[in-house]
């Protein structure tokens, strides 16, 4: 089963952009009857393999910003084993509070994509090196609270604020999460909050479906179904916000 919820992550975030986190969690803690805090430790190991393949496939097109994927990784990695733990210490009717809200922000943003322009607002080196540390900063946090890369926060940063280019700041973001959701996802291992025998089963679940979800994505209708995605995260996220969850 966890091959399968591996597989969907990866179909969903190939077909819409996006990372697999917002598709495994609800599925590891609905089907797999995993704790939410569980869900988002495993996750995240599924994230830094997703990672690594996804970097190198930009890579080899040659749509990576290696500064950029520098500056956002280290104060990533300053801050995924905070958001970890922070996580860990909340009560999970709380976690799954957060998360629903979190699902909230990425149905906006799905349906943002559209709109986001490389528009460049910042202007000097030293000012956008900034942004990038702190934009760096937040979506380490979030990485390792949420248990998910990130990207749904470094691209837009990247694309509006650095003007760059938005395939390129898809690929800057996979590089730069990587070893920060490989700093949250050892840090969840040692509080207990990675379930080892799901994790196996993840892994080359999302690596073929974020293949399937890629080549589908040149014959299906991108705008309908990022809205489709977009509704479903929603639908998510109230389910979220509303149910009662046992305790940790």
């Amino acid at each position: 089963m966890s091959l399968l919820i591996g597989f969907l992550g990866g179909l969903f975030g190939g077909l819409v952009g996006l990372g697999g986190g917002v598709v495994m969690i609800p599925l590891m803690v609905g089907v797999l009857k995993l704790s939410q805090h569980r869900a988002h430790g495993t996750s995240l190991v599924a994230v830094f393999f997703t990672g690594l393949v996804g970097a190198l496939t930009y890579g080899l097109r040659g749509s990576l910003e290696p500064k950029a994927a520098l500056f956002l990784a280290v104060s990533a990695i300053l801050t995924a084993r905070l958001g970890a733990q922070y996580a860990h210490g909340l009560p999970e009717r709380e976690l799954k509070r957060a998360f629903g809200g979190f699902l909230l922000l990425v149905s906006f943003l799905l349906l943002l994509k559209p709109y986001l322009a490389p528009m460049g607002l910042l202007s000097g080196e030293a000012l956008q090196d900034l942004a990038l540390l702190l934009a760096g900063t937040l979506t380490g946090f979030l990485s390792g609270m949420m248990g998910i890369g990130g990207g749904t926060i470094m691209v837009p940063a990247m694309v509006l604020l650095l003007g760059i280019p938005q395939h390129t700041a898809q690929g800057t973001s996979l590089l730069a999460m990587a070893p920060a959701s490989l700093v949250g996802a050892y840090t969840h291992h040692r509080l207990g909050n990675v379930a080892a025998p799901v994790a196996l089963g993840l892994v080359p679940g999302v690596f073929l479906g974020t293949f399937a979800g890629g080549e589908l994505a040149h014959f299906l209708p991108e705008s309908a179904l990022r809205t489709a995605f977009a509704l479903l995260l929603a639908w998510t996220a109230q389910r979220y916000l509303r149910s009662p969850s046992r305790r940790k």
